[in-house]
C-alpha cells in the first residue's frame, strides 16, 4: 500500500477533473456507539462528515476504509456490511463536485482512544490537521453534517443497502 508515500496515495486515488468538474470515489465508516455518531472535519472547516476518505485504483472500498482510519486517526476498525450508496454532488471551494460513496457500517477495537466521547481526538491527512468527534444522534440537525442525508439516517440505519442522491452545496469559506 501507498501510506508511507502521500503523494504516490494521492496519484492513486479515484479522483479526476473533467468538463470542470471534479469526481471522486470515496469510501466511509458509520461508527455508532451508545446513541453517538463518529464524525470528522478538517480542523479549519465548518463542515463534519464520516470518516473516510477517497478508494484507491485495485482497493476494494470496504479496504479503504480501514486504510484511511489508519492513516487519519492511527486506529484500526472492523469493517462491516455496505449500507447506504451515494450519489452526493456538491461545490467544494468553488468547483463543482460529483462524488459516488460507500457507507460501511464499522466498528473501533475495543482498545481504541477513539471510545472517549467527552474530548476531542486529533488526526491528520495530508498533514493538515483532522479533528474527530462524537456527536449525538438526537442532536444531529444542529449539525454542519455532509452529505445531509446522514442527519436523520443515521439516527435509524437501514436494514438493507439504501442508494441515497444528494444535491446541495457546500461552499468554503
Amino acid at each position: 500500500m501507498s501510506a508511507d508515500n502521500p503523494a504516490e496515495s494521492r496519484e492513486r486515488m479515484v479522483s479526476f477533473r473533467t468538463g470542470g468538474h471534479r469526481f471522486n470515489l470515496r469510501a466511509a465508516a458509520v461508527i455508532i456507539e451508545d446513541g453517538y455518531a463518529l464524525l470528522h472535519r478538517l480542523e479549519d472547516e465548518p463542515v463534519w462528515a464520516l470518516p473516510g476518505g477517497r478508494v484507491e485504483l485495485g482497493e476494494s472500498a470496504a479496504s479503504a476504509v480501514a486504510r484511511e482510519m489508519l492513516e487519519e486517526a492511527n486506529e484500526h476498525i472492523e469493517g462491516g456490511e455496505l449500507l447506504f450508496v451515494v450519489e452526493n454532488f456538491f461545490e467544494y471551494d468553488g468547483t463543482p463536485q460529483h462524488e459516488v460513496g460507500l457507507y460501511f457500517r464499522s466498528a473501533l477495537q475495543p482498545e481504541s482512544r477513539l471510545h472517549d466521547k467527552t474530548v476531542s481526538h486529533k488526526g491528520t491527512e495530508s498533514g493538515k490537521a483532522l479533528e474527530f468527534c462524537w456527536f449525538q444522534l438526537t442532536e444531529l440537525e444542529g449539525v454542519n453534517l455532509h452529505p445531509a442525508f446522514l442527519r436523520e439516517a443515521l439516527v435509524a440505519l437501514p436494514d438493507a443497502v439504501r442508494h441515497v442522491v444528494q444535491r446541495a452545496p457546500i461552499t468554503t469559506p
